[in-house]
């Protein structure tokens, strides 16, 4: 979508992200899943100590209609390192270049943080992000299993 931007979301955004959070969850067939809160979504992006920086795409209408979620990380191996934790682009609007958009911002902030690493996840059943991430060098990567505690 020529006409939309990528821009640093804002803290009233952050009722459209959740919305749009909620929209993926839906679409990988979890939605009970979103236990994050717009209270927390504020705090963790815009307060004191934030975890996370979120970019977000503007249609010419003035509604958010994708993100992309990242933050800092560190490697014992590379140093700093940026984890994508989510690009997301409301149905309506996707495969109309709006999600390379997102993802070039993000691969931009990494190139300009000089991080030795970009990162993130893909589900094995999601073909269309699959071919998305195949456009670039993506290193595609069968070695490591993916472990989590989940505290709620």
């Amino acid at each position: 979508m020529k006409n939309s931007i990528i821009r640093k979301a804002r803290k009233e955004d952050l009722p459209a992200v959740l919305g749009l959070i909620k929209e993926l969850a839906a679409y990988e067939k979890a939605p009970k899943e979103v236990k994050v809160t717009l209270k927390e979504l504020e705090r963790d992006g815009f307060g004191k100590k934030k975890v996370y920086a979120c970019f977000v795409a503007q249609s010419s209408e003035n509604k958010i209609v994708g993100i992309a979620l990242y933050y800092i990380k560190y490697s014992t191996w590379k140093g700093k390192c940026i984890y994508l934790d989510d690009i997301i682009v409301t149905k309506s609007m996707r495969r109309a270049g709006i999600g390379k958009k997102l993802f070039d911002a993000v691969v931009g902030v990494a190139e300009k943080m000089k991080v030795r690493k970009l990162e993130w996840q893909v589900l094995d059943w999601n073909k269309p992000a699959i071919g998305f991430y195949k456009k670039y060098r993506t290193v595609f990567d069968n070695e490591w299993i993916n472990c989590k505690l989940v505290f709620e």
